[in-house]
């Protein structure tokens, strides 16, 4: 279904052609104020040396070539030759009528497409840290936007099973004579086995020979304490996956990519030269760094790895349109060198690669470092919110105050994250992410639970919500009706903070008209409760899109 405003655009581009002008990409601007419009074009000004008129003449010119347009009550020109476009009445109503459907939002953009989305990405063996909450949260937020273009998503969660870092959990494991069964107690032996290896040259010396026999499985007793650490790590994760609202569809982990990884290498010697034992891509020849891909033990490194990784998605998936990777920024110079490398042996792969990078996730004492076990984990923030969220949620009138309360502390830490561009840092404020006032996903709950109370006060009466044509439409109702291009723009710019912007002024302008507004026992009731009713599906849908639940009851 086309929006408005692709239409509008399609419209404008059919009229400058009439009119012997090169359209190029048409602007079409919400307005900040309603009074100037519902969709505003500075189009005019950009053409009018073209059209070889004044710009605001090529404005006027270009609106008696519109003509009547459904939908758009009035067009206006505005100072040098701005053009305001004003939807009707009826274009309003007809919104409204869409808004309360579940199909709201949804465009069709992406039909037809497979997209495979690879975000969250633990490693067995460490801690689940807040950056992985960070990462899972922008990857399932952009693959429900793709989901709601019409694509069909493969989840995809890449772990590293081996390597060193397994050898030093391990090593650890042993060191403190612990049977670890939660992502916490993982954190505490890798960060005792890391800083060994980089302090102790003794430690350094078993971790490598460690890790050797872990890559071989030579050793019958490591292999039995590798495979028990390895579930109980996995199965620790899944249980954060399913109170984030994850559901993956496909894991891939290093020790499968690993060999196919080293296969490429070695097939490909002209691009991964020997140099001093190892197999390395020069990536200065590029403008880049050089990377080793096969240490002097013959053994894949990361990069290897991610070689024999993007390989198997082809081989799986081989008309997906794209590879999305969700990673933190502080790799991406690593992926340029990958990506690269990539070009000269897999190129077909490497063309629908998409590194989307984010930002870093900080509290109030800094960076964290697993190596050294100051990690904040994914399940302690969690359950901190949580536990500060439960006193509130008991007193609402949810049935299940726990579920609630988990529910609350996953929206606090979601928004948090998505209010703003991918690519930003963010410090993140506890008091802020609970609050039930401003931008914050507990905010935005609770306006969709209002208005779900609203909905069922006039239902306990027997007012069924009816939209009158010829009813007050409150200036919220020109802010919903953008709603499906502000869904679709975040999907084509892999950039879920537009729909957060979205909902939380939407929410702003429900709220103010909520409170000056009597709503039941009016003549307009039914009226008014249609009007809360497209608000609330509304904020259902945004929120499902951010990965959020939208409780009934708060």
């Amino acid at each position: 279904m086309r929006t408005m405003k692709a239409e509008l655009v399609q419209k404008i581009q059919k009229t400058l052609e009439k009119l012997g002008v090169a359209a190029g990409n048409v602007s079409l601007d919400v307005p900040g104020n309603n009074t100037h419009g519902d969709y505003a074009t500075g189009v005019a000004l950009a053409v009018a040396k073209q059209a070889g008129m004044p710009p605001r003449a090529t404005a006027e010119k270009i609106v008696a070539e519109l003509g009547t347009i459904k939908g758009v009550e009035k067009i206006e020109i505005a100072g040098p030759g701005f053009i305001n476009f004003f939807l009707s009445t009826q274009a309003l109503v007809e919104a409204v009528a869409g808004a309360r459907t579940n199909e709201w939002g949804r465009g069709n953009f992406l039909k037809d497409k497979t997209i495979l989305c690879e975000y969250t990405d633990p490693n067995p063996f460490k801690a689940f840290h807040i950056g992985h909450l960070m990462s899972n949260t922008i990857g399932e937020s952009l693959a429900r936007l793709c989901e709601s273009q019409g694509a069909t998503v493969v989840r995809a969660n890449y772990q590293g099973d081996l390597g060193v870092h397994v050898a030093c959990a391990i090593w650890g494991i042993k060191k403190l004579g612990i049977h670890p069964e939660s992502a916490d107690e993982f954190g505490a032996a890798y960060a005792a086995g890391a800083t060994a290896y980089k302090e102790d040259e003794t430690a350094k010396t078993q971790i490598d020979a460690l890790n050797k026999k872990l890559y071989d499985r030579s050793d019958a007793e490591l292999n039995e304490l590798y495979d028990s650490g390895r579930k109980a790590s996995l199965d620790a994760f899944e249980a954060i996956y399913a109170i984030l609202g994850t559901k993956f569809n496909r894991y891939y982990f290093e020790s499968e990519t690993a060999p196919v990884g080293k296969e490429i290498v070695l097939a490909h010697p002209e691009i991964f030269p020997e140099s001093d034992g190892a197999r390395v891509f020069k990536g200065e020849d590029y403008g880049l760094h050089t990377r080793v891909f096969l240490n002097k033990q013959g053994l894949p490194t990361y990069e290897a790895k991610e070689l024999g990784l993007e390989k198997m998605k082809q081989d799986e998936y081989p008309h997906s349109e794209k590879f999305i990777i969700v990673t933190a920024n502080e790799i991406t110079e690593y992926f340029k060198v990958l990506k690269k490398a990539m070009e000269q042996v897999l190129p077909s792969v490497a063309a629908k690669l998409l590194h989307v990078p984010h930002g870093m996730m900080k509290l109030q004492s800094g960076k964290m470092s697993s190596r050294t076990g100051s990690v904040i984990t994914g399940e302690s923030l969690l359950g901190e919110l949580k536990d500060a969220a439960l006193e509130r949620a008991k007193e609402s009138r949810a049935e299940n105050h726990e579920l609630l309360a988990q529910q609350i502390a996953v929206a606090a830490i979601k928004f948090q994250v998505l209010k703003g561009g991918t690519s930003k840092d963010i410090i993140f404020d506890r008091e802020r992410s609970l609050s039930l006032e401003g931008d914050s996903g507990p905010y935005l709950q609770y306006a969709h639970a209002r208005c779900t109370s609203l909905l069922e006060k006039g239902k306990s009466v027997g007012i069924t919500p009816v939209i009158d044509a010829f009813g007050v439409m409150p200036d919220f109702v020109r802010h919903l009706v953008h709603f499906p291009e502000v869904v679709e723009r975040a999907a084509s710019e892999y950039e879920p903070h537009h729909v957060a912007t979205f909902l939380i002024e939407l929410a702003s302008q429900f709220n103010a008209w909520y409170a000056q507004e009597k709503i039941m026992d009016t003549p307009d009731t039914a009226h008014k409760l249609a009007l809360v009713d497209a608000v609330r599906q509304t904020l259902q849908n945004g929120l499902w899109v951010l990965g959020i639940s939208a409780p009934e009851k708060m």
